[in-house]
């Protein structure tokens, strides 16, 4: 006998095949092993048109965004080189001249 995948759901590892899925018996789940194996782990962050970003991107502010500590916001339609995304509240890292390095939110920036 093989072993089975834990659920995704409850993390049972009793997990048993059928046909070409497999269930949990203890909170009922079925699912289709090649399916959930691709949509697994996508992280994706998008720009606040709804376009996908990448690392290495270069994006522009929207808005006037405050920054804490320093009197001046960095001004909307500040351009922004070679992004840097990472799964976080405040999901891109970057370096804004005059500013330094920053986390910036997807929703405030646009891609180029």
């Amino acid at each position: 006998m093989t072993e089975n995948t834990p659920c995704p759901q409850c993390k049972s590892g009793y997990t048993y095949e059928i046909e070409n899925m497999l269930a949990c018996p203890e909170c009922g789940h079925e699912w289709n092993t090649e399916e959930h194996s691709i949509t697994e782990d996508i992280f994706v962050v998008k720009d606040c048109n709804g376009n996908i970003l990448q690392n290495g991107d270069t994006v522009v502010t929207i808005k006037n965004l405050p920054v804490k500590g320093i009197a001046q916001s960095i001004k909307a339609g500040t351009k922004v080189r070679n992004i840097r995304l990472v799964d976080s509240d405040h999901n891109i890292d970057c370096k804004i001249d005059g500013f330094g390095a920053m986390a910036l939110k997807s929703e405030f920036v646009k891609k180029v």
